[in-house]
């Protein structure tokens, strides 16, 4: 199967002295600066950022890469989505396949991902890479599929590249004895159950053909090692900066009290071309800190396609939501996605209503024009994805920030801070300390007060 895929993702039902906000530990051969927050204060400016499009996706020579991504019923999704993303955007034709009884797959964090294709009409399939992602109990759940694991073992013996984060490398990959002679690493949790000679603690380990990683807040870097193995130093170099510059410092100006009296309710619109990485870090990080997330599709159905041709099957349309109070509504950003978000009635009344309220807003990439349109960033310094900031008017208090706070207002400049945007909202609700945790058990460093 050549063609590439279409897969479908169903998403179901801070504070005075901000510190310096977390950064990747990126052992990659592609490192980049770590970010960090710090607080200023500085003259304001009215934020007016001007869609323009986004560079073309890649238009190359490279020959087609063909790559499996397996899943099934517990799969980490960000780690799955994030791979699929990442090697979509470098060119590789890649197929989410299912090993469960149905395709559609309900991962760790409730979203509800629907593959491409069963993993048994792939055993006939030459793969370029097989990446597992991880998740419990999805990787034992792939564990325990023979047809994966002949398709795997057959693909490794024939010196072919493959790859697993998280939990795959020690739940999947070492009982099936694919990792001999291999150093190796994991998510902290299953690290007693590869052999300690071979077991290392980096971010990332690339031993021959495979590839290990450890958990959701390595995987951008485990997909970029791939991308960087499959087509080589320049590419990846390219596919990198398509990301949105990794590793940025953030900042907050002012200090408004977020923190709440009851479980924060957010809305998170999504539309045809909305950035599903960003769309599914935002809701799985703020699920795991246990805020109530509503995903609401302003299309004239709850599926849309999302940049990267993944389907998401939102909660509800946005019209459902309208009698409804949000304590923070989230725009994800994708150019498409965001231009369509922008002509939405309903999320204008909603965002008008957000305005009065003196509640919470956020925009990520190029969806910052939204909250600008919608005179929600009057007088506040913002950071937008470089290709919407056209004039002088953008206030930005340096040209590498990845995430700024000010007042009730967070925006982000785009897929490579989703993150960081993600925790730094758990930051304002929840304090150091829920951030903090949540950041631990994504494996993603966040620093020491």
């Amino acid at each position: 199967m050549t063609a590439m895929m279409t897969s479908s993702i169903f998403l179901g039902p801070l504070v005075n002295n901000f510190s310096p906000f977390p950064h990747r530990v990126l052992e990659s051969p592609l490192p980049s600066s770590a970010p960090s927050f710090t607080r200023i204060r500085s003259p304001k400016a009215t934020a007016t950022p001007v869609v323009t499009h986004h560079p073309a996706p890649f238009a190359t020579a490279l020959p087609k890469k063909k790559v499996l991504v397996p899943v099934g019923l517990g799969t980490e999704e960000m780690e799955a989505v994030i791979v699929v993303d990442v090697l979509r955007r470098a060119g590789a034709d890649v197929l989410l396949a299912s090993v469960e009884k149905g395709l559609e797959i309900e991962g760790s964090s409730g979203i509800k991902l629907v593959a491409d294709v069963f993993v048994t009409s792939c055993i006939s399939e030459v793969f370029d890479l097989i990446a597992l992602p991880g998740g419990m109990p999805g990787s034992a759940r792939l564990r325990d599929s023979l047809v994966l694991k002949q398709i795997t073992s057959r693909h490794a013996n024939g010196k072919r590249l493959f790859g697993a984060i998280c939990a795959a490398p020690a739940v999947v990959l070492e009982p099936w004895g694919l990792m001999k002679r291999k150093q190796m690493t994991c998510h902290p949790a299953f690290m007693h159950k590869l052999p300690s000679f071979r077991a290392v603690k980096s971010s990332i380990q690339v031993s021959g053909e495979l590839t290990t990683s450890r958990g959701p807040g390595t995987a951008c870097e485990f997909a970029m090692s791939l991308v960087q193995q499959l087509f080589g130093d320049l590419h990846a170099a390219e596919v990198k900066e398509k990301l949105t510059n990794t590793g940025l410092k953030n900042e907050e100006f002012g200090s408004i009290d977020w923190s709440m009296d009851h479980i924060p309710q957010v809305l998170v619109p999504v539309a045809n071309g909305s950035e599903e990485m960003e769309v599914v870090t935002i809701v799985d990080i703020l699920r795991r800190a246990n805020v109530n997330v509503l995903v609401a599709s302003i299309e004239k159905t709850t599926q849309i396609t999302a940049s990267q041709n993944t389907m998401i099957v939102a909660d509800t349309l946005i019209d459902a939501t309208l009698d409804s109070t949000f304590d923070m509504i989230i725009l994800p950003g994708g150019l498409t996605g965001s231009t369509r978000l922008q002509k939405s009635k309903f999320l204008k009344k909603l965002l008008k209503e957000q305005k009065s309220g003196g509640r919470i807003c956020g925009a990520i990439g190029s969806s910052t024009a939204i909250l600008q349109k919608q005179g929600l960033l009057m007088n506040k310094t913002v950071v937008a994805h470089p290709s919407i900031i056209g004039t002088s008017k953008i206030k930005l208090s340096d040209e590498d920030i990845g995430v700024i706070i000010d007042g009730k207002v967070i925006t982000s400049r785009g897929l490579g801070t989703a993150i960081d945007f993600s925790l730094a909202i758990l930051y304002k609700l929840f304090g150091h300390a829920r951030a903090r945790s949540v950041a631990e058990a994504l494996v993603y460093e966040y620093p020491r007060r």
